[in-house]
């Protein structure tokens, strides 16, 4: 059955993807849970127009953060999470949950696909993130407290 995703699926595919998939895994799961349509005319030409609008938005976030990254240097970001006495975050923080934290805090729409790490943070304290785009880089710091 040719379906087409409302939602990213491990293991089967990304948002607005169209997909073949067992009638079953599509008719048991997919649909019912909100994760796929079926992929008619209608559906497809709805999900190109959002595929297209999501590209435009992606572009101006884009262009917005390459003219703002200068402000973003030397900001602190902080943010409270669970850890053991030693300092060790029971979950590691990822690029997809620092994006919001600097958005909330700073006003400064950060895509995590900008935010370099080279593994997920896994420790209490200040950390340098840098972010860069277009060529343009700028660090901030993130402050992680016990919680």
């Amino acid at each position: 059955m040719k379906i087409v995703l409302t939602k990213d699926v491990k293991g089967v595919g990304k948002k607005h993807d169209i997909k073949t998939v067992a009638d079953g895994f599509a008719l048991n799961s997919l649909i019912p849970h909100g994760m796929a349509e079926v992929a008619t005319t209608q559906v497809l030409g709805r999900v190109e127009k959002m595929r297209k609008q999501e590209e435009v938005d992606k572009k101006v976030r884009e262009d917005l953060l390459g003219k703002n990254i200068k402000s973003l240097h030397d900001v602190v970001v902080e943010v409270a999470l669970p850890a053991n006495e030693k300092g060790h975050l029971f979950a590691g923080i990822h690029t997809a949950e620092i994006a919001p934290l600097v958005r909330e805090q700073t006003r400064i729409d950060v895509l995590p696909e900008f935010i370099k790490l080279d593994k997920p943070i896994k420790e209490v304290g200040e950390h340098k993130i840098d972010v860069s785009i277009h060529g343009k880089s700028a660090t901030f710091i993130l402050n992680i407290k016990a919680k």
